[in-house]
């Protein structure tokens, strides 16, 4: 048996007069969890690389990989500071995913080569080799950008075993308007 109930949107409650809103969390590591939704509502988080610029989150990534396709699906996601290994370090912050072309959005590599600078020249080369050998891959993949905004999610709907342990968060969104 499962409960569930649903929490309004982060920041949905006008401001009072007098009082600021609170700041969007800052994200200042080198990893950031990114939990993509399937289409069950369970949540699935990898540790990417990312920037930030201009108050959204930029990350670039295989235009074939499951968490593209989880987004196309739905734009919902979750982002937090992580390790490499994916332990979180912040709590989870509710966004939305829009996919580019990397040919759209140039500026992301230039970012990403600047903050990555050592690490694509000693981790990227034997993490595309594990990838080719696990894979059998034997072409490049083309790679697409995904700029992440957050606090976009209208309302989390959260389900709980009898344990009281935390089964399912499901984000639901509101389409965009053209």
């Amino acid at each position: 048996m499962s409960t569930s109930s649903t929490f309004p949107r982060p920041g949905a409650e006008p401001a009072r007069r007098g009082q600021p809103r609170p700041a969007p969390p800052q994200f200042n590591g080198k990893y950031l969890s990114l939990t993509t939704f399937k289409r069950d509502g369970t949540g699935m988080a990898t540790p990417v690389w990312f920037v930030a610029e201009a108050g959204t989150i930029l990350v670039i990534t295989d235009a074939d990989s499951h968490k593209v396709r989880r987004i196309r699906r739905n734009p919902a996601v979750t982002v937090a500071e992580c390790t490499a290994s994916g332990r979180l370090r912040s709590t989870p912050v509710p966004a939305r995913a829009h996919i580019l072309p990397c040919h759209q959005a140039p500026r992301a590599r230039q970012l990403m080569a600047r903050k990555y600078r050592l690490d694509k020249i000693v981790i990227l080369p034997v993490y595309r080799a594990v990838q080719a050998i696990r894979h059998r891959r034997r072409h490049q993949t083309e790679s697409v950008v995904l700029v992440i905004t957050l606090g976009y999610v209208a309302s989390l709907s959260v389900e709980s075993n009898p344990d009281g342990l935390l089964a399912r968060i499901t984000p639901f969104i509101p389409p965009l308007a053209p």
